[in-house]
C-alpha cells in the first residue's frame, strides 16, 4: 500500500497540499525526511510479504517486533512439511560465538555405536531430517497429538508466515539484516525484499542507499 508519492503527500498534508504525480524535486523532501529521521511519512507505506523460511531464520526475523505476523501452525496441520538443506556448510568463527566464516567444511565423522565413519555434512543433515520426519509421521499415526509430535521436528524445517510492516521499519530491518554481520541465509531474504521494495519506492531506496554510504 503506497509509494514514494504517499511519503511526500503525508509529509505535506500539514500545509494542506497534495500532489497527483511524483516530481524530481520531491526527492529532496524524501532526503530531508530520511536525514532528519522524520519517520511518520514513511509509515503510510505498508508492505505484506508471504515468507517461506526455515525455523531458525523465522526466529531471527520475528525479533523485529514492529512487524505483524501470522504463521502456519503445526498444531493444526501436518501437510506440506519440507526442509532446508544447504549446498555448503561454513565453519564456526573462533572470535565470534554467533558467526561463521567463509571456509567450508565438507565431511564429518559420524559415530554409530562403536563404529565411526566419514560422511558429508549435507548427507548427514538430510538423513537426520528424513529420520525425524518419519518419526514425526509415526507418532501422528500412533495417535500422538500434533502439538506434541511437532517437538521433534528440526530447526531446518520450513515454515510460512505473513509479515506486514511499514516502510520506515522495513528500512531498519534491511539495514540490520543485509549487513555483513547478519547470517548469510538471513541476508539472502533481506536482499530479495530490497529488490521488491525498490520497484515500488525507487526514490526512497535510492536516497536511503546513498545516505548509508555516507554514514
Amino acid at each position: 500500500m503506497g509509494n514514494d508519492l504517499s511519503v511526500v503527500n503525508a509529509a505535506r498534508v500539514s500545509l494542506n497540499r497534495n500532489s497527483e504525480t511524483f516530481q524530481d524535486q520531491d526527492e529532496k523532501l524524501i532526503k530531508y525526511l530520511l536525514t532528519k529521521k522524520h519517520t511518520s511519512p514513511f509509515e503510510h507505506v505498508v508492505f505484506t510479504f508471504l515468507v517461506k523460511t526455515p525455523l531458525f531464520i523465522r526466529s531471527q526475523w520475528m525479533r523485529h517486533r514492529m512487524w505483524s505476523y501470522n504463521e502456519i501452525s503445526r498444531r493444526y496441520t501436518s501437510e506440506n512439511i519440507d526442509f532446508y538443506i544447504p549446498e555448503s556448510f561454513r565453519k564456526q568463527a573462533d572470535n565470534n560465538r554467533q558467526a561463521s566464516i567463509d571456509e567450508e567444511i565438507d565431511n564429518i565423522n559420524i559415530r554409530d555405536g562403536f563404529i565411526s565413519h566419514s560422511k558429508s555434512v549435507k548427507n548427514h543433515i538430510s538423513d537426520t531430517s528424513i529420520y525425524l520426519f518419519e518419526s514425526y509421521k509415526n507418532l501422528i499415526e500412533q495417535g500422538v497429538s500434533r502439538e506434541q509430535a511437532r517437538m521433534i521436528l528440526p530447526q531446518n524445517m520450513y515454515t510460512s508466515f505473513y509479515g506486514t510492516v511499514d516502510l520506515w521499519n522495513l528500512l531498519h530491518f534491511l539495514e540490520l539484516r543485509n549487513d555483513s554481520h547478519a547470517q548469510y541465509e538471513m541476508r539472502l531474504y533481506a536482499q530479495a525484499i530490497e529488490k521488491i521494495v525498490e520497484s515500488i519506492v525507487p526514490s526512497t531506496i535510492k536516497i536511503w542507499k546513498k545516505l548509508k554510504l555516507t554514514q
